[in-house]
C-alpha cells in the first residue's frame, strides 16, 4: 500500500471528472498519479473537504463521519484496493468498540470521507501499477518547474484516454 494525497481535480475531454491521487512522499513530476473517474456530486463534495468549506448544512460525507464518531468508533484510513472489470474498489477501516470493521465504498465515497476525518488514504500497489500514469508534476504549486511538453502530454491523456482503458 502505498500512502496518497488528492494532487487535484480534472475534467476530460468530455467533462467527466477525474480524481488525481499522488503517492504522499512523491514529488511533482516523479512516479505515477492515480486517475479515477468520479461523478459531479462526488468531485464537489472532495473539493469541498480539500478547501475547507463550510457548508449550511451537513453533506451526506459530514453526516457519514458524524454517524460514525457516535458510535465510539473512528475512520482509520480508506484504501483504494482494487480494479475490476473497470471498476475502482475502496475500503474504509473503521476502528470500533467491537473491533476492526472494513465496509466496502467507492473510492469517491472513501476519499470524500477520509478527508472529513483526516484520515490517511492509500492505494495498493497493483492498482498504481496498473492504472497509475506518469506524474507530469505541478506548476500552480511552484514546486518543480515543468517544461510545455510533459503538460501537453498529460492533457493528450487526459483528452484521449477513457475508463474502459484501464481495463486489466
Amino acid at each position: 500500500m502505498v500512502e496518497v494525497t488528492v494532487a487535484g481535480m480534472a475534467q476530460d475531454a468530455l467533462g467527466q471528472f477525474v480524481l488525481l491521487l499522488r503517492p504522499l512522499n512523491a514529488a511533482p513530476g516523479e512516479g505515477r498519479i492515480l486517475p479515477i473517474w468520479i461523478g459531479q456530486q462526488e468531485a464537489a463534495s472532495i473539493l469541498v473537504a480539500v478547501e475547507g468549506a463550510t457548508t449550511p448544512r451537513p453533506l451526506s460525507h459530514d453526516l457519514m463521519v458524524r454517524l460514525v464518531a457516535s458510535l465510539g468508533a473512528r475512520i482509520d484510513r480508506v484504501e483504494v484496493s482494487r480494479i475490476e472489470d473497470r471498476t475502482f474498489y475502496a475500503e474504509i477501516r473503521l476502528e470500533t468498540p467491537a473491533g476492526v470493521r472494513i465496509i466496502d465504498a467507492r473510492p469517491s465515497d472513501a476519499v470524500a470521507i477520509a478527508r472529513r476525518a483526516d484520515a490517511p488514504i492509500h492505494v495498493s500497489d497493483a492498482v498504481l501499477e496498473q492504472a497509475g500514469v506518469p506524474d507530469p508534476g505541478d506548476a500552480e504549486q511552484g514546486e518543480e518547474q515543468l517544461t510545455e511538453e510533459k503538460l501537453a502530454e498529460f492533457r493528450r491523456f487526459l483528452d484521449d484516454v477513457e475508463p474502459e482503458d484501464f481495463e486489466g
